[in-house]
């Protein structure tokens, strides 16, 4: 891995997304925007507040207005301590006050508010009791596209995930495979993540043989055979960004009809690739790799969409699937991962991270895609 790192963000870049979320929902037609602890949190302000707790933490973005953050007392010294703290005011309130109505003077009566996916119930439903006129609409539903295009310093941050993960790849590919379980070869995994930079491993799927057939298949204790075509697809966050990459290896030499399907599915991930380019809809990017598997027969092997945008979290808005006209646009990253699953038998998926540049796309994932024995 080499490369510097781009510059921490700074409380201008919270500002300008808050900005940018702000004028997005008056576009929506929505009253403000209502944010919980979360991704859409950490994105929007760089505060990262317990996500289980069950006082009201909630940042309130309406267009013409200054953003404000209603935190408990007891947590304002960590919320102002945040990067975008300086763009933005704090409300705080104790226990034993009612937060919902320190929310509501903040809201219009009547209006329709954007609201974060991972809200609480109690929470929402607090709301509507406070304010009985107003309506909601999740934050996917209203505004699917809202941290959907990243900044240079983002797609850098993916960038550096991405190569974090290929040098995880390249070490697994030299370990030893027949003879030990699935779940030890995931670990593995996982702590190889760690040592390139992650903080978080979100998944390690270590599919062998038949089980590879199955795309989100747990890791188990099946152990792993001389013969076994082996899926691996990991992911987590290094730096706070995302990286999510498969590649399928063989251990020992593959049959024929292996390394066929092998070379469909590589074939599909580079038409996949090719597709993406500014203004082409992202149901196109999902055509191009079908295509490939269905003209080879395998069509019906194929189960799931060609790819899901990934940044603060390994899974977001923009997917690459049949009926999403969204068009492409440059700083959108998103996985481009086909596969063929024969049941009962072995799968194969090959997965990288793909941004959008001015004039085509960018992989974030540069590992070997031809086919990879292993012992």
């Amino acid at each position: 891995m080499t490369g510097i790192a781009p510059a921490p963000f700074t409380a201008d870049d919270y500002r300008a997304r808050m900005e940018r979320a702000a004028r997005a929902a008056d576009d929506a037609g929505l009253a403000g925007l209502l944010v919980a602890p979360g991704p859409d949190l950490v994105w929007l302000t760089g505060y990262a507040p317990p996500a289980d707790t069950e006082r009201l933490t909630l940042l309130v973005l309406t267009p013409g207005r200054d953003p404000v953050l209603v935190v408990p007392t007891l947590e304002a010294p960590d919320a102002a301590r945040a990067t975008g703290a300086s763009a933005l005011t704090l409300r705080d309130w104790t226990d034993g006050t009612d937060p919902y109505a320190i929310t509501a003077e903040l809201l219009d009566g009547d209006g329709r508010f954007g609201i974060s996916d991972n809200t609480w119930a109690m929470h929402l439903l607090g709301l509507q009791r406070a304010l009985p006129d107003t309506s909601y609409a999740s934050l996917t539903e209203a505004l699917p596209m809202l941290r959907a295009v990243k900044d240079e310093a983002e797609v850098e941050l993916l960038a550096a995930a991405g190569a974090a993960a290929d040098a995880a790849f390249e070490e697994i590919r030299t370990m030893p495979f027949a003879g030990r379980r699935e779940r030890e070869v995931g670990a593995d995994l996982a702590d190889l993540l760690r040592r390139f930079g992650h903080s978080r491993v979100d998944f390690t799927i270590v599919g062998s043989g038949p089980n590879g057939a199955n795309p989100h298949h747990e890791m188990g204790d099946r152990v792993i055979e001389h013969g076994d075509m082996v899926v691996l697809d990991f992911g987590g966050l290094k730096d706070g960004y995302g990286s999510d990459t498969t590649r399928t290896v063989h251990v020992g030499e593959p049959t024929d009809e292996e390394r066929r399907v092998h070379d469909i599915v590589r074939e599909a991930q580079e038409a996949g690739f090719r597709a993406v380019r500014p203004g082409v809809a992202c149901q196109e990017v999902d055509r191009a790799a079908r295509a490939v598997i269905e003209q080879a027969g395998y069509g019906e092997y194929f189960i799931h969409r060609t790819g899901h945008g990934i940044g603060v979290t390994t899974h977001e808005p923009p997917y690459m699937i049949e009926g999403e006209e969204q068009p492409l646009v440059p700083g959108m990253c998103f996985s481009v991962e086909p596969g063929i699953y024969l049941p009962g038998r072995f799968g194969v998926r090959i997965e990288d991270i793909v941004t959008v540049t001015e004039d085509g796309g960018r992989r974030l994932n540069n590992t070997t895609r031809e086919m990879v024995t292993v012992d």
